[in-house]
């Protein structure tokens, strides 16, 4: 058990560390849990919550670019905690193996999504650059994207910050910290919402997730000490071959 809980706390500092400087970290934490015998729906709940203390310090930190007068925060708050229900709702209401076989392709497309997200953020704001949408359609257009992401976080927490990044871009967001701050906001939200729901059915592990979540405060507290030694280029790339590898090794148990 001590060996356990040892592996599980570099695992959560290793992916406190990724997420401070590039994201990822739950390409680690999450599988982590997976090999230390967490049952794959219990496993992603415990997976968010250990995660979730990271990302309401951030939150916190970004606090001054989010009083923006122009920035719908509480409508932000309510429609990212709803889709994190919708999101949690839809994970305890499949099977194990279900949610087991789906792992690969969520892995994979969470995969995608880092290695590809600044050039899909790219597009999408070209896109959006050139929609002469009314204003009252964009902005049901806007919630109702908004509510998707933060369902797809309630289900699955890993690549939500790209995934929130990208809904922030088609937004028409262009004040990179600002962004940075409402990605945390609407993942804290997604997490927090998420949460309630896996007390309530009591599916989080909770020595393992602790073990974690201790281990992503480290982390964060390490990066912000190293990381302006660290190009950020190799820690992407790092995260992206390692992400590759655990993703077919998934496909690999999954579908052998």
């Amino acid at each position: 058990m001590a060996l356990e809980w040892i592996l599980l706390f570099l695992a959560g500092t290793a992916g406190g560390v990724l997420n401070s400087i590039a994201g990822g970290g739950s390409f680690i934490t999450f599988p982590a849990l997976l090999a230390c015998g967490v049952p794959p729906i219990a496993a992603n709940a415990t997976n968010t919550f250990a995660v979730s203390a990271g990302y309401l310090s951030g939150a916190y930190g970004f606090r001054h670019e989010l009083r923006s007068e122009n920035t719908p925060l509480l409508k932000i708050v309510l429609l990212s905690s709803l889709g994190g229900v919708i999101g949690a709702l839809l994970l305890l209401n499949i099977p194990d193996s279900a949610f087991l076989n789906s792992i690969p392709w969520l892995l994979a497309f969470a995969t995608m999504l880092f290695m590809f997200g600044e050039q899909l953020q790219s597009m999408i704001q070209r896109v959006a650059s050139k929609q002469q949408s009314s204003h009252r359609i964009a902005a049901i257009t806007s919630s109702v994207l908004l509510l998707l992401v933060s369902a797809y976080g309630g289900f699955f927490n890993a690549g939500l910050g790209i995934v929130a990044l990208s809904y922030l871009v088609l937004a028409g967001y262009q004040n990179i910290h600002l962004m940075n701050g409402l990605k945390l906001v609407i993942s804290s939200c997604v997490s927090i919402s998420a949460i309630g729901l896996f007390l309530f059915e009591d599916v989080i592990d909770w020595n393992r997730g602790g073990a974690v979540l201790l281990g992503t405060l480290v982390g964060g507290y390490v990066a912000a000490r190293v990381s302006r030694g660290i190009p950020a280029i190799y820690i992407r790339r790092f995260v992206a071959c390692s992400s590759c590898a655990i993703t077919l090794y998934f496909f690999f148990v999954t579908y052998r």
